[in-house]
């Protein structure tokens, strides 16, 4: 009935607030005392009484006794001497973690009268802890073009101990790369900071390895160490280069298909993708492909389809081998094609008479020429008819021969010669070819063909004459009957003709006025290519006595053509590292013209990055190289566009254009960059596993793979890896595990954005853990006195303290009895209340109370807790002892956690 009817009745509360009550309010004093921790039990932290002025009697005589905050016994106290001692060795880490100073509060209680001793312990720390590296050994990768002063953020050492025992600096051990910077976070961690001195080489050393050691500020001081180890990532700094810039190779012209014919090596000194070389022509004719092609990965160069010296004698080839970042290098294959004896010798016959009479002594029956078009020995002929035969052979001027007759002719004895003429050529005669001709006496036949004869073969007989290309036909060239002295009218006469060496019909003769007239329009181009001078050689023929005049007509150019290149676009991928300075060869323009109409010059549009210098190739090709002249950036300019000119020699010049497409290929030259350095996010601590926390981002300017960015976490804890998790890819973060308040009130995490390239840079997340009401107060009893003396008033009855692990609001409580009863709350110091008896009491009207000391907290949905306590009157002629009860059993109801809302 009495718990029933106190639960109708009004509570009476007190509000705990969170002050320190002055010594008049509390009637108690204070102590300060200190120790060192990691000291043995038992060991002297001070005399008591003689600190608080008190009599070492009076603790006795008053029951003083010492009572924590937290319910440990750490302290003992010695009453007959005053002495107080340590019950336990103390950890200074374990008791207050990083906290400095590290307090313990305690009480002494003393009674008759009522009174409160604070004290409080300072455990002071001792260096009983070193630095330590979560890992033994840190991996940092490190690009080689990182320019000197790049700072690379390395894993913090813990120590344990605080104030100047802590974490004092920290070193590496000598090398010429780098040295240690140290940072203190906003948390007052101490980071190291590896900062780059001098620019790394991976070619030069493509790993480095040091000991980082921390110190603490201890005497003697403590350390830790660490291995760091750094891997240096190779950029493409390094271009091809071939191990011979010029490569000269013969070749058989016969050789087959598919033969070897060179293998050209580059070497790069880069790695990995950087060093993988391709091999390819560069700006090579159709001819030149067609006839070879290269193995992009060995270098071998194969015959493709047949050669032909008589042809192509040579071929210029420009090699090009690109890396794996778009640097490349060039060398040029000359191949002399080697002439073998693949040609027979030919005959050709100008003029033949059949029949002939027989009285005819020492006369010209026969005039032919003979021509070999291999080279060397392979082309020197040898001309014979059989030596049993009237007739015999005659050299006129080179491979021109005449067959005569030697002796008498007799019809009667033999009307018909059959004669063989051979021409055998000097490679062991082979090849030989025989033309048999018939010499009849009642049949004449003439032949006349175009004869090949060089202007060092003329002989006093000659003449040279000069004509334009594309001159009108019928044309006036010269008179050559007057140049040669011949009357006109023997021109007719003597059957005069013109004959030339390719059996073209260039020029014509007019027997009416011995004129030389052009018979058709001559193109030099397509007459002697690129040969210069360009001479055609012809013969004017007499007969009746037989008689040569060899002439020469040099055909001169005129500027009919432009300058052309081959393709209209040239694309160039070049690494925006390239060194200013740096030539890349271009495809030549192709211009048919000779002499100064021919190609003479280059020019590039104007532009801020590159010139153009011009090269002769050493075959007589002007090639222009475009020279970088200002450093590229790929951010600032990823493509440029530039007309290339090529331009002759003629007046007015003719030119040709071809546009010269420039890709600047990126290096990872950008570290990723986050949008803010510092990110702040607060979070309910009851937020569901799974939620999004907040998204990181980082941007890189670069593109492709190195501007590919990864989030993680950097040199977290157990507890954050624990906790959280970060999407890789996008940087989103989220909870993994529950949060507690009450636990760790806030998180500082390290995010590290990486990119392709292994450039990195770090952003600090800081996660404040807002508190909710989850936690009910609990309740402490220090001191009970179970039974009591009815005729006593002011008497202590219990002594406890209360707490909640909330925060603000959640964590303020109201601490109450019921209104009914003869007790009352009477606060002491912080959250420490004592029940004490308002009033005598009566036994016979009421021997027991059944108190109950409730406490709620104020948070939005309130909890509460309550400890329900029994207390019986004694009468005054039972003697009690007075005595406070040390027992801890009692009963205690907890109510369930109910909201107010």
């Amino acid at each position: 009935m009495e718990n029933g009817r106190a639960d109708t009745l009004q509570i009476r509360q007190v509000l705990l607030l969170f002050v320190l009550l002055g010594m008049s309010q509390a009637g108690s004093e204070s102590g300060h005392f200190s120790v060192a921790e990691e000291m043995q039990s038992g060991s002297f932290v001070g005399n008591l009484a003689k600190d608080l002025g008190l009599e070492v009697g009076e603790l006795f005589s008053r029951g003083a006794q010492v009572v924590s905050n937290d319910n440990k016994r750490r302290l003992q106290l010695d009453i007959n001497t005053g002495d107080l001692l340590l019950s336990e060795s103390l950890d200074r880490e374990e008791l207050c973690g990083s906290t400095e100073p590290c307090v313990l509060h305690f009480q002494v209680l003393m009674k008759n009268p009522l009174q409160f001793l604070r004290i409080e312990l300072q455990v002071r720390d001792i260096n009983d802890h070193s630095p330590a590296f979560l890992e033994k050994e840190m991996l940092l990768e490190i690009p080689e073009n990182s320019p000197v002063g790049a700072v690379f953020l390395l894993e913090s050492a813990k120590d344990l101990d605080v104030g100047i025992n802590a974490l004092k600096n920290y070193t590496i051990s000598p090398n010429s790369y780098f040295h240690i910077k140290m940072r203190v976070n906003p948390d007052n961690r101490k980071y190291p900071e590896l900062v780059l001195d001098k620019a790394l080489d991976y070619e030069e050393q493509s790993e480095l390895s040091f000991i980082l050691t921390a110190m603490d500020g201890g005497s003697p001081p403590r350390s830790g160490t660490a291995t760091v180890r750094v891997m240096v990532v190779d950029t493409n700094d390094n271009s091809p280069e071939f191990e011979q810039p010029f490569y000269e190779v013969k070749i058989p012209e016969n050789s087959l298909l598919g033969s070897l014919i060179v293998t050209v090596s580059a070497s790069d000194l880069d790695s990995r993708k950087n060093g993988e070389i391709s091999y390819s022509f560069s700006h090579a004719s159709e001819d030149i492909r067609k006839t070879f092609e290269i193995n992009q990965k060995s270098g071998e160069i194969i015959l493709t389809s047949p050669m032909d010296f008589e042809t192509t004698e040579s071929y210029s080839i420009i090699i090009q081998a690109t890396d794996g970042g778009g640097l490349f290098g060039k060398s040029t294959v000359r191949i002399q094609v080697m002439d073998v004896n693949d040609n027979a010798p030919e005959i050709a016959v100008s003029s033949i008479t059949s029949p002939v009479p027989e009285n005819l002594l020492e006369a010209v029956v026969m005039v032919f020429s003979i021509r070999d078009r291999d080279s060397g020995d392979n082309g020197k002929m040898i001309c014979s008819v059989p030596e049993d035969l009237p007739f015999i052979l005659k050299s006129s001027v080179e491979n021109y021969y005449t067959l005569e007759i030697e002796g008498m002719l007799d019809r009667e004895s033999q009307a018909e010669y059959n004669i063989t003429i051979t021409v055998t050529d000097l490679k062991l005669l082979e090849g030989a070819m025989e033309i048999k001709g018939e010499l009849a006496l009642r049949k004449r036949q003439v032949l006349i063909l175009f004869v090949l004869l060089g202007l060092s073969e003329a002989g006093p007989e000659s003449v040279r004459y000069s004509v334009a290309e594309e001159t009108e036909v019928g044309s006036f060239v010269a008179n050559l009957a007057r140049d040669l002295g011949l009357g006109v009218e023997e021109l007719s006469s003597r059957e005069a003709r013109v004959v030339s060496d390719d059996n073209e019909k260039h020029l014509q003769l007019d027997l009416r006025t011995g004129d030389l007239l052009l018979n058709e329009k001559m193109d030099r181009e397509e007459l002697c290519g690129s040969t210069e001078p360009c001479v055609l050689h012809f013969q004017m023929v007499l007969e009746n006595p037989l008689q040569f005049f060899r002439a020469e007509l040099q055909v001169t150019d005129i500027n009919d053509h432009s300058p052309m290149f081959l393709d209209k676009q040239i694309l160039i991928k070049i690494s925006e590292s390239t060194s200013i300075g740096t030539t890349f060869l271009m495809e030549s323009a192709q211009d048919l013209d000779v002499g100064t109409n021919s190609l003479q010059n280059y020019t590039i549009s104007p532009n801020s990055h590159f010139y153009i210098k011009i090269q002769d190739s050493g075959d007589g090709k002007l090639y222009p190289e475009l020279v970088l002249d200002r450093a590229l950036d790929h951010e600032e300019e990823s493509e440029l566009s530039l007309t290339l000119t090529a331009l002759d020699g003629g007046s007015p010049p003719r030119s040709g254009t071809t546009f010269v497409l420039i890709k600047v290929l990126d290096i990872n030259d950008n570290a990723p960059q986050f949008a803010q350095k510092l990110y702040e996010v607060q979070i309910l601590e009851n937020t569901p596993i799974g939620s999004w926390i907040i998204t990181i981002f980082a941007n890189d300017l670069d593109t492709g793979n190195y501007g590919k960015i990864s989030y993680t976490f950097l040199h977290a804890s157990e507890d954050i890896r624990k906790t959280f998790e970060i999407n890789p890819i996008s940087g989103e973060i989220h909870l993994r595990s529950c949060l507690d308040f009450e636990v760790i009130q806030f998180y500082t995490i390290r995010i590290q954005a990486t990119d392709g390239g292994g450039l990195s840079e770090e952003c600090t997340l800081l996660v404040k853990i807002i508190d909710i009401n989850d936690n009910p107060p609990e309740v402490t009893i220090s001191s009970f006195t179970k039974s009591i003396p009815e005729n006593a008033s002011e008497t202590l009855v219990a002594l406890f303290s209360v707490r909640d692990q909330d925060s603000g609001e959640n964590g303020r409580m109201v601490c109450s009895i019921q209104d009914d009863l003869p007790f009352y709350l009477k606060p002491t110091f912080k959250n420490f209340f004592t029940l004490v008896s308002e009033k005598a009491l009566d036994r016979e009207t009421r021997s027991e109370y059944n108190i109950t000391i409730t406490v709620t907290d104020l948070g939005t949905s309130r909890l509460k807790t309550q400890h329900n306590l029994t207390v019986t009157v004694s009468d005054v002629d039972v003697s009690g002892d007075g005595t406070l009860s040390h027992s801890y059993q009692y009963d205690v109801c907890l109510t369930g956690v109910f909201s107010d809302r």
